[in-house]
């Protein structure tokens, strides 16, 4: 039997990748790329912890959202951010998922020690 071709989905800002078939759902293919996208509703749509934003290039990639994703999200399906139980992937697309909060900070205090700007990491 021949292997179906998956579709690669790629995490920002980590640039993780997973390879996922059809109709996966962001959500999944972050735990296969070993992205942490915490959720408290087991993918139902309810807590609206899982927002990622999709790229506009990249927005062809998911299907259209459904009725529950429309009436959580409203106008900020406007702005590309969608919820990943709820997304599926139909191409390769890219996505960027929240930053914590300290390897943020971290990242910040690195990109200005390599710029040479000492005042920032104090």
């Amino acid at each position: 039997m021949k292997r179906q071709k998956g579709w690669i989905v790629t995490f920002q800002p980590e640039g993780r990748t997973a390879e996922v078939m059809q109709g996966t759902s962001l959500l999944e293919a972050a735990r296969k790329a070993g992205v942490v996208l915490t959720t408290r509703c087991g993918g139902k749509a309810g807590c609206l912890m899982c927002k990622v934003k999709v790229e506009d290039q990249s927005a062809a990639g998911i299907q259209p959202p459904g009725d529950a994703e429309r009436r959580k999200l409203g106008s900020l399906l406007d702005e590309g951010v969608r919820l990943a139980c709820q997304a599926a992937v139909r191409s390769n697309v890219t996505v960027h998922t929240p930053e914590d909060p300290l390897k943020a900070a971290v990242r910040r205090r690195l990109e200005a020690a390599r710029r040479g700007d000492e005042d920032e990491l104090w």
